[in-house]
């Protein structure tokens, strides 16, 4: 079932025919919003932005990329506003936020095909290319004052969840595929030097104090991955997976040392690292666990290129079938957002 959210454009969400569970209209706090549907079971919620008080304020969208769900969120956009510029999507993409739509149409298209990173990140690009321009015809360098703005690459973070669940070879096989398929991706590692031991210069060990000046440093890449291990503000990442590892004995100490780990985990992106299990050993670990599994890893050798870490990169939308960087331009800029 699902969820509307309507205010100014309520007219035009009642000729939508879906199955609706809620459906409520008005203008809200974002913090309202939030505890109202943190912990209410939906499929698809369909949110006109306008419902949200101070809608075209970027941090109000912030709150609800890390409070919910937005892959089962339809942001319903008021046509011709400033929301619909290049800029301020490509600030909602750099939230994790891909599913948005002006229309009725594009809604009912988001309902059968949720976005992946790849179907927008032409708009992150066009964002570049004007803000460029823009600053060129002033005689400037580009620079990005508004901290919420895009500033260049797709920050990925990687984390264990279970001790030693493998993030450190996880990001070197992720990089490694990406380079291979013509990306410009650097991986870092917080507060450790484990990274010295692969002898690459793509791979960088710092202080969480140095995190922001060396992205800054590092602005013309495609990808960072970043082995974030015990930092606590995850917003500087675009998304964040955390590499579980399903055996015995490391489940059974994370429930007894880390109680509540497995609770928190709930809603968050879970990778099983070095599995062994199943389909139906997944769905057995899903239901018992509460999580949802978002890729089961086998033992890989990282010697070797393994087609699966493509399969996985794929997946999550890194990257699109048999396409590399060069040959994966798009040249609308808003392609789906126009429906």
């Amino acid at each position: 079932m699902n969820v509307i959210i309507s205010n100014k454009q309520q007219n035009q969400l009642s000729k939508l025919d879906i199955d609706v569970i809620k459906n409520i209209s008005g203008v809200y706090q974002v913090n309202e919003l939030v505890e109202m549907f943190k912990n209410f079971f939906y499929n698809r919620m369909i949110l006109d932005v306008t419902a949200i008080s101070g809608y075209t304020d970027i941090s109000k969208f912030k709150i609800i990329a890390k409070e919910l769900d937005v892959e089962k969120i339809i942001f319903l956009l008021p046509d011709g506003s400033r929301l619909c510029t290049s800029s301020f999507l490509a600030d909602l993409i750099s939230l994790g936020i891909y599913n948005f739509t002006t229309s009725i149409d594009g809604i009912k298209y988001l309902l059968k095909k949720v976005n992946k990173y790849e179907d927008v990140v032409h708009i992150q690009k066009q964002a570049q290319k004007e803000a460029k321009v823009e600053n060129e015809n002033i005689g400037q360098n580009v620079v990005v004052s508004d901290e919420n703005a895009f500033k260049g690459p797709r920050i990925i973070g990687i984390r264990n969840a279970t001790d030693s669940a493998g993030a450190t070879t996880f990001i070197y096989m992720l990089k490694s595929e990406l380079q291979k398929s013509g990306f410009n991706v650097i991986s870092i590692e917080l507060d450790k030097n484990d990274f010295q031991y692969f002898n690459d210069k793509t791979m960088l060990s710092i202080t969480t104090n140095n995190l922001q000046n060396t992205i800054k440093q590092h602005s013309s890449v495609d990808i960072v991955f970043i082995d974030i291990n015990n930092l606590k503000d995850l917003s500087i990442c675009s998304d964040v997976y955390y590499l579980l590892e399903p055996s015995i004995i490391k489940l059974n100490k994370l429930v007894k040392t880390h109680r509540y780990l497995l609770e928190k985990l709930r809603g968050k992106k879970v990778v099983l690292n070095k599995s062994l299990l199943s389909t139906g050993d997944i769905s057995d670990f899903e239901k018992e666990s509460g999580l949802k599994i978002i890729f089961n890893m086998p033992p890989l050798d990282e010697r070797k290129r393994n087609p699966i870490v493509r399969d996985f990169l794929i997946s999550v939308g890194v990257l699109s079938q048999g396409n590399t960087q060069s040959g994966n331009e798009n040249n609308r800029i808003f392609g789906l957002f126009r429906l």
